[in-house]
């Protein structure tokens, strides 16, 4: 795979920036010394990528269509109002694209764009979020990345719908890689949510390798939400970075539905007194399905609350991990992080890895975690059977009950609704409950 390193044009990088095209070579660099992870190296223990090292990935040729009906499909199962941009195998769809809702003082553009306007707005921000020297999936997008969304909400700015980043993939040829880029800057005082979807279309095999940084200024709230639903024999890699700074708000909602393999990272940085920053999770895993999710919570100064929730739902013969690291500096006093890991196996043959990490090298802070692994509870099951509940709704429901504790937290109603729905029907009908 270390041809996708050269999919962009010669001429191409030669017309981009030099600030930009300094850290595509650094992210090379980076990328040539580490290579792909293995399962010798800690963070990546529980994670054999070997399945997506070996297949063939080309780079998502131009002209990749989706069709209207496919876009009707995805229209009627989500009932979002405001703006969409769309891609493509990671490249802009223009005639999908609704941006005509968007409220005065948003700009959401396609990167490339923004890049060819005004590359010196974007040179403060991109590239700086995610280390490429110790994320190699985020090297290599960085090194080949070709288009993506930048989301700018400027001072002051109220939105009240999200802002829909809709990722469709799409290989009916053989396998092929994409790697979407991402960077939305919320200025101080504004109020967005921002949303994120990867779906593909039947069992296609292609690999989305996204990454996203999230700038959020002083006194800003940000919503953040990501719903993977890609192909099950897709592969999904994803890092998203965020810096808070002083007084802001950002919260983040992880839904992993699809894709044989996903590896999600993510980062959140406090690094302005009094910021509040949250990150959630659901992963339903079935039968065959790996899903990794690593986090990391930085407190960097004093003042600052973070609250963390994951779940897992497994089935069948599948596997999830958790490794949630939270850091709180030697400066960050006053600090309050809780982080909690519950974990649903619905069959014998399921694995989870939880692994909580808390490094505290403050000492007037307020410091939790947990984490749970275990069946539903026969005593619940029995409840509903005997007000004649059959056993296999029964269980369906307290699943459901489960995995709502995450949802229940998502604050754009059409996209709460659309998990709820879906859910429901996976568990009641039993498709992931074996």
């Amino acid at each position: 795979m270390k041809e996708l390193l050269n999919t962009r044009d010669e001429q191409e990088r030669a017309a981009g920036p030099e600030w930009l095209e300094a850290r595509r070579n650094t992210a090379r660099r980076h990328f040539e010394e580490q290579g792909y992870p293995t399962t010798r190296i800690e963070e990546w223990r529980h994670t054999n990528v070997s399945a997506l090292v070996g297949t063939p990935f080309e780079a998502a040729p131009e002209g990749a269509k989706v069709t209207a009906e496919q876009i009707a499909a995805f229209e009627k199962e989500w009932p979002l109002q405001g703006a969409r941009i769309v891609f493509v195998n990671g490249r802009y769809a223009p005639e999908w694209t609704q941006t005509e809702r968007l409220p005065h003082g948003i700009r959401v553009s396609p990167l490339r764009e923004a890049l060819a306007e005004n590359a010196g707005a974007l040179e403060e921000y991109l590239g700086r979020g995610v280390d490429t020297g110790r994320h190699p999936f985020a090297a290599l997008n960085a090194t080949a990345f070709e288009d993506g969304a930048f989301v700018h909400i400027g001072r002051g700015t109220v939105a009240e719908d999200p802002i829909v980043l809709l990722h469709l993939s799409t290989a009916p040829d053989g396998p092929v890689a994409s790697a979407p880029r991402h960077l939305v800057v919320a200025e101080e005082g504004s109020v967005a949510s921002v949303l994120e979807v990867y779906a593909g279309f039947g069992e296609e095999v292609y690999l989305t390798n996204a990454v996203t940084e999230v700038i959020v200024r002083e006194g800003a709230s940000l919503d953040h939400y990501k719903v993977q639903e890609e192909s099950p024999k897709a592969f999904h890699v994803g890092n998203m970075a965020v810096q808070q700074e002083a007084r802001s708000v950002f919260s983040s909602h992880s839904v992993t539905l699809g894709a044989a393999l996903t590896r999600n990272d993510a980062s959140l940085r406090l690094d302005g007194e009094h910021a509040e920053g949250t990150l959630n999770g659901l992963s339903v895993v079935s039968d065959g399905r790996h899903v990794d999710n690593h986090t990391l919570i930085d407190h960097a100064v004093p003042n600052c609350n973070s609250h963390e929730t994951y779940h897992g739902v497994l089935s069948g013969k599948s596997r999830n991990v958790f490794r949630g690291r939270i850091l709180v500096r030697q400066d960050a006093q006053k600090t309050d992080a809780k982080q909690s890991n519950r974990n649903l196996l619905l069959t014998p043959d399921a694995v989870v890895d939880t692994i909580p990490q808390l490094e505290i090298f403050a000492d007037d802070v307020k410091c939790t975690h947990g984490a749970t692994v275990g069946a539903l509870n026969e005593d619940a099951v029995f409840y509903f059977r005997a007000r004649g509940i059959p056993e296999a709704a029964a269980r369906g429901l307290l699943t459901y009950a489960f995995a709502n504790t995450v949802l229940s937290g998502v604050r754009v109603e059409g996209l709460r609704s659309h998990l709820q729905h879906e859910l429901l029907e996976r568990f009641t009908d039993g498709e992931e409950m074996e």
